[in-house]
């Protein structure tokens, strides 16, 4: 890496150091910069040599906490050439397994989550190829040791122990595809690698990256529910990407500091079902009734949007890693003890009449701690009206997961 002067770099951590005042906490993106007055002379990806500043800046981690600074690192003082340095020591006692790890989600979700300070072992698991991207992530100087395990007769050992499990196994979306045409292959995949997970390590954090998720996260819980070990509070669909796109692209329209912008996405995680509650945006804006027609449609459609720029090379992986990463370190603070962490997720809940529903929620050591009801109160005209046109399509999707499951035996 070129040095200059005065060489920065750049890694996620998991805190901010300033609270501003608020109703509701809010998820805050924060990043920890080091900056060395001289060459960078030694860097090994947590610790950089001179100086370190934090502060404030866009990554996909963290929300406002000073108390997860103190509970994942330790700011220890060195002596080197007589200069006083400082190193971050990460507490990294957490096990995370990808099951999909191959993939264009997979590789660059990996990837972040080998830089996580509160990472120790991360298993990589995918039905072949797996190997080599192991390989690859293993020659990253960050704590957690990085195995590969490779077809069915490994999958056990890749979930023993394990904290949080990713799953964004599956085919991904193709020009003229709907998240409903995947329904058929991906609902088999996510079906039998649940099976796995509730034999190995069933009381694990979840997370169903998989599509059509309005569908893959019921066929999770039926399966969890048939092997006796279903804990509602431990199952997340990942629908933060409709998190992270609402946030970007209401920035841009306005002009405003993407890390201070938090807007809530209700509802799944598919076309119309992507509720985004505009009028809840913080800071506080107003849109003119064209201006929340445009970005509410360009929210659901973004997906497709990327798939139609890739023109059949692709669907929405890097966006989808980093907000998968994002999602995964949230609970990673929780089960640590941060008692500050906030996101959005496709979960069994009871803010409406459908069995699961995305909406913020609060993340604690056993899971969900709470729903965020206050997002749907107060509601304008125009999300009032688009909860209800939602409705039908999410339920219809919801049952089709779960009558797939029901229909079929699970594996003893």
């Amino acid at each position: 890496m070129a040095t200059t002067s005065a060489t920065t770099f750049l890694i996620g951590s998991t805190v901010s150091f300033r609270s501003r005042g608020s109703l509701l906490p809010q998820t805050k993106p924060f990043a920890v910069r080091f900056t060395s007055h001289n060459l960078l002379a030694s860097f090994c990806g947590l610790k950089a040599a001179t100086s370190v500043n934090c502060e404030s800046v866009s990554s996909f981690l963290g929300n406002e906490s000073s108390a997860a600074l103190r509970g994942s690192f330790a700011l220890k003082a060195q002596k080197a050439n007589q200069r006083p340095q400082y190193g971050l020591q990460p507490l990294a006692t957490y096990k995370v397994a990808i099951l999909g790890a191959d993939g264009g989600i997979g590789q660059p979700l990996a990837l972040l989550i080998k830089m996580s300070p509160l990472v120790s072992a991360l298993n990589l698991y995918d039905i072949e190829n797996v190997k080599g991207v192991a390989a690859d992530l293993s020659h990253c100087n960050t704590p957690s040791q990085v195995l590969d395990f490779t077809g069915a007769s490994e999958l056990g050992n890749c979930l023993k122990g394990v904290n949080v499990v990713v799953i964004p196994a599956g085919v991904p979306r193709k020009p003229g595809m709907t998240r409903d045409d995947l329904f058929n292959i991906n609902a088999n995949i996510v079906k039998t690698l649940v099976e796995a997970v509730a034999d190995n390590c069933p009381d694990a954090f979840i997370h169903i990256i998989s599509n059509p998720v309005n569908s893959t996260v019921p066929i999770a819980a039926e399966v969890l529910k048939q092997k006796g070990v279903y804990d509602p509070k431990k199952l997340f669909g990942v629908t933060t990407l409709d998190v992270v796109r609402a946030n970007t692209f209401v920035a841009q329209k306005k002009n405003l500091k993407i890390i201070d912008v938090d807007v809530p996405v209700v509802g799944g995680h598919a076309g119309i079902t992507i509720l985004p509650l505009l009028s809840k945006t913080k800071p506080s804006v107003s849109f003119t009734d064209e201006e929340v027609e445009q970005l509410t449609v360009r929210i659901q459609n973004a997906g497709t949007e990327v798939v139609e720029a890739k023109a059949g090379a692709g669907s929405a992986t890097l966006s989808m890693a980093y907000a998968a990463a994002r999602f995964v370190e949230s609970s990673l603070r929780a089960l640590d003890g941060d008692g500050d962490v906030y996101e959005c997720s496709f979960v069994q809940s009871d803010l409406t009449d459908l069995p699961f529903f995305a909406s913020r929620i609060k993340l604690g050591r056993k899971g969900i701690e709470a729903l965020v009801r206050s997002d749907l109160a107060g509601l304008s005209e125009y999300e009032e009206k688009a909860l209800e046109a939602l409705k039908p399509e999410l339920k219809a999707s919801i049952e089709k997961g779960i009558a797939f499951v029901q229909n079929q035996p699970i594996t003893a």
